[in-house]
């Protein structure tokens, strides 16, 4: 390796996790090509040191020091492939920020994703949650995802098939550590109808039709109902839906319902989605905080470090939430982040 490439030390990630936690990389690098993320992988087989491959870090609880190297990915790339008159496919590099390709897509007036704006992260990350907000989910759109196989170290292209998509879940999050995703292809329409059936989404557009809307307009709406119940990282430190949505089987919805006619659920095929938000708050947690940490007062998915606390504080705090859910409605809440260290 190169002297230019060798690796910081002792690196604080406390301004790369958008929880703002403190945590120390033993090393660090930035990579900006498939050449220097192979540097940077030999380097670490080399020295025989771990390694954790971050994005913008919206995704991860730091629970301690990283005790490795920690790769930040930086690929850079964004253009247009098989250009016809009802769609085009999108190519971004993994570094590429999610939410600038969001809008850069809607305003060249290509639809596909604009439900997603605004949720944090890379594009390389975006697979691996198969992320989705407002009835959309990545896989809608993805065609393929390039990545690094680290068991053959050969760069392999795989389909949307072949990446197990599901609900918030993928290859990648069921293989953690053996992709590392360097470029994604999404194929976007023209003329695809917009997805505009979600309740938050209907009632901010009011009126308006999908013949009086194009995909750039429901980003912004978007945008401004995201605005509205979630805080923004930079001001608040979170990693946006701290938990899944619960699926539960149909009888144990019906056994829920008639405990709590409440209950808000989503029917499914054989299955309901449950809404997380309404068990965290029927729970008594929206708005909790302690000394450091605590649930946002707008939507109780949110867990949020207000005074300095430690990723180990908001693992806690989860902790206990997830506990109190599982006495009063007998449902297991799934973490959606990612824990390292500790």
């Amino acid at each position: 390796m190169s002297q230019q490439a060798e690796p910081q030390e002792n690196v604080q990630l406390k301004k790369l996790n958008t929880l703002c936690v403190s945590a120390m990389a033993k090393f660090y690098m930035d990579v900006a090509s498939l050449n220097e993320l192979r540097l940077a992988l030999a380097w670490a087989q080399e020295k025989g040191q771990k390694t954790l491959v971050l994005g913008s870090g919206s995704n991860l609880v730091f629970a301690g020091d990283f005790h490795g190297l920690v790769i930040r990915m930086q690929i850079a790339a964004r253009y247009w492939e098989q250009v016809d008159d009802t769609g085009a496919t999108l190519v971004l590099g993994a570094g590429e920020n999610w939410h600038d390709a969001v809008l850069y897509a809607a305003g060249a007036g290509y639809r596909g994703i604009e439900n997603l704006a605004l949720i944090p992260g890379t594009a390389g990350a975006a697979p691996v949650q198969n992320i989705g907000a407002y009835g959309v989910e990545l896989c809608d759109t993805l065609l393929s995802v390039t990545a690094l196989d680290r068991d053959s170290n050969r760069l392999v292209c795989l389909d949307n098939s072949e990446c197990g998509f599901a609900y918030r879940d993928s290859l990648f999050k069921r293989s953690p550590g053996r992709y590392i995703i360097t470029e994604i292809r999404l194929r976007l329409s023209r003329t695809k109808p917009l997805q505009l059936g979600y309740k938050d989404l209907e009632d901010y557009l009011g009126d308006a039709t999908a013949q009086d809307l194009d995909s750039l307009t429901v980003a912004e709406a978007v945008m401004a109902v995201r605005r509205r119940k979630l805080p923004d990282p930079e001001m608040i430190p979170n990693v946006g839906s701290f938990f899944k949505n619960p699926v539960v089987p149909v009888e144990q919805f019906n056994e829920l319902q008639a405990r709590y006619p409440n209950v808000v659920g989503y029917p499914q095929s054989n299955t309901v989605k449950l809404a997380a938000a309404w068990l965290i708050d029927q729970s008594g947690w929206k708005g909790y905080r302690n000394a450091r940490v605590g649930v946002h007062n707008r939507q109780a998915l949110v867990l949020i470090n207000h005074s300095g606390g430690t990723g180990r504080d908001v693992l806690e705090l989860a902790a206990e939430i997830r506990k109190s859910v599982q006495e009063r409605f007998g449902v297991t809440l799934e973490m959606e982040p990612g824990v390292v260290g500790g």
